[in-house]
């Protein structure tokens, strides 16, 4: 093998031009702009770009008069993207939610007692002893799980009054009727008519909760989950297009792509996830996947996917294709 053979191996060459954006960030050397800043994204690559795809669908969304989806876990409410959430409620950019019973349990937690912020690096049988529970680096005292316990032990009262057997909806949308804070998810979501759908209620405290109030008060009361899940398939076929922001997977996640099945698949999607593809978890699932299933539909730039921590871009996903 002569020296210009192992040549063209080190260094091949290329005789084709690439037709594409080049790769460039934002240049920080004059006064900054932050509009400039989020446009920077799209040539920054890896993760950036994808948020800027992110941010361009969503604007699709919007520009289409899709019914948007916004599903998200717990820990969204438990950090502070809680505020970013309640915003997009009030400001009419999301027509449905889809949460956990965490996230319900921890908005009401919050108008009246704060979490607090708290060290990833803890000494975790010091914090049981001190009564302190720890997501992450957040804290959140026991003494707010005491105060919630009663407090919806008086909600349970006057919602089963009337009728034994409810929807989740219903919870969701009549405990935010009850709620005095602007930053609550289900007191803006009950204000502007904007349904909340808790597939799995029971799986947090306020399932708890319900467990002992139906053990020690009232045997007949009880959550029927299929009038929810009927309802939600039928708002989705008469949706002219659908639009569906994933924060987190599991059940929220998949509660909306399922539903979208009905109508052929949703129209616009955009998930935000850490999980692993790798494991096959729906968690970790990719959007290229549902369309497999028929839960997306499938077009060249109707989807995509930003592997990163939520508290990292929601905001601004939020800053680039939701602000006023």
């Amino acid at each position: 093998m002569t020296e210009d053979d192992t040549h063209d191996h080190v260094v091949p060459g290329s005789d084709e031009a690439i037709d594409s954006a080049d790769v460039r960030g934002y240049d920080f050397g004059g006064a900054f702009d932050f509009d400039e800043f989020l446009d920077a994204y799209a040539t920054t690559g890896f993760q950036a770009t994808q948020l800027a795809e992110a941010i361009d669908i969503a604007e699709e969304m919007q520009d289409a008069d899709a019914t948007v989806y916004l599903t998200f876990t717990s820990n969204i409410i438990s950090s502070g993207l809680r505020e970013a959430v309640a915003y997009l409620v009030r400001e009419g950019f999301v027509d449905v939610l889809i949460t956990t019973s965490g996230s319900l349990t921890e908005d009401v937690i919050k108008t009246a007692k704060p979490f607090k912020m708290g060290s990833w690096d803890a000494d975790e049988g010091e914090l049981r002893e001190r009564g302190i529970n720890r997501l992450g680096n957040i804290y959140v005292p026991s003494d707010r799980y005491v105060w919630l316990e009663e407090y919806l032990y008086d909600f349970f009262e006057d919602f089963f009054a009337e009728e034994k057997v409810r929807t989740p909806t219903a919870f969701a949308r009549e405990l935010g009727e009850t709620l005095d804070d602007e930053h609550s998810v289900l007191k803006q979501a009950a204000e502007n008519d904007v349904p909340v759908y808790c597939p799995a209620l029971t799986d947090a405290e306020v399932g708890n909760f319900l467990y002992y109030y139906r053990q020690g008060y009232d045997k007949d009361v009880g959550i029927e989950i299929l009038d929810d899940y009927d309802s939600l398939i039928q708002n989705g076929l008469l949706a002219d297009e659908t639009g569906l922001i994933a924060v987190g997977g599991g059940v929220p996640k998949h509660h909306a792509i399922m539903t979208n099945l009905f109508r052929g698949g949703a129209d616009y999607v955009v998930y935000i996830s850490t999980g692993m593809e790798g494991d096959g978890s729906l968690s970790g699932a990719p959007p290229n996947e549902a369309v497999s299933w028929g839960k997306i539909k499938d077009h060249d730039t109707n989807y995509t996917q930003i592997e990163a921590e939520a508290t990292l871009v929601f905001p601004l996903l939020v800053a680039g294709a939701f602000k006023n």
